[in-house]
């Protein structure tokens, strides 16, 4: 899978997450269909597929065994690194940490590495 697929599958993956997790009607942002993603949103979405995709090539597929949360707070990490790297002065919510992130984004947040980790096999 090349980096922008893997990026449309973030983009999914993060989509339908925030529906079966987010509790009510989330901003519309959260669900924007990938065609109307921001480039930023894009490119950092494809930079985590591919952090995550290498972790479990360097692990030898043993990432595989991480917890739920694990493979979670790895994604989010990496998340909070591109946004560092796209803005110079992000907001809060876009760095917080994993004790910080409410339930929706951290179950959003591991459906995301399962969808990339089932994605290589």
């Amino acid at each position: 899978m090349s980096q922008t697929e893997g990026a449309r599958l973030f983009r999914e993956t993060w989509i339908a997450g925030v529906h079966a997790h987010f509790p009510g009607e989330p901003k519309p942002s959260y669900v924007t269909p990938w065609e109307e993603t921001p480039d930023w949103e894009r490119d950092a979405a494809g930079t985590v597929y591919e952090q995550v995709r290498q972790f479990l090539d360097v692990s030898d597929g043993h990432a595989s065994r991480l917890t739920r949360e694990q493979k979670g707070r790895f994604v989010a990490t990496c998340w909070t690194a591109q946004m560092f790297r796209h803005f110079e002065d992000p907001k809060p919510g876009y760095v917080a940490d994993w004790a910080d992130l409410p339930d929706w984004q951290r179950e959003t947040d591991s459906d995301i590495f399962e969808a990339i980790e089932k994605s290589l096999r």
